[in-house]
């Protein structure tokens, strides 16, 4: 998986087509991700001791890896991975060929 924590993606499919976030959490078993402010779901919550208050909450729910891209410059790109000299993966922009 090429998307990591702490990238700014675009969404390219669904509900919120076009919202762009930071990924909050990478999950690369599964291939999702979590991004801030996108396919988020009211959740009711019970009282806990941790959370004294109960209601409804706002939870960001995970989004399919393949529903999102990187953004470079302000435009989503796709990407892939270059081997250096030294022998490291390093992931680069299908686009323009610039490391990220």
């Amino acid at each position: 998986m090429l998307i990591h924590k702490g990238d700014k993606v675009v969404v390219l499919t669904g509900k919120d087509r076009g919202k762009e976030g930071e990924v909050i959490t990478a999950f690369p078993a599964k291939g999702k991700v979590i991004v801030d402010g996108v396919n988020v779901a009211k959740r009711h919550q019970k009282p806990t001791r941790s959370m004294q208050q109960g209601g409804i909450i706002d939870k960001a729910m995970p989004i399919d890896v393949s529903n999102v891209a990187l953004i470079e410059n302000g435009k989503p790109v796709r990407v892939g991975l270059s081997v250096s000299d030294d022998g490291t993966k390093i992931r680069v922009s299908k686009k323009t060929g610039n490391e990220l």
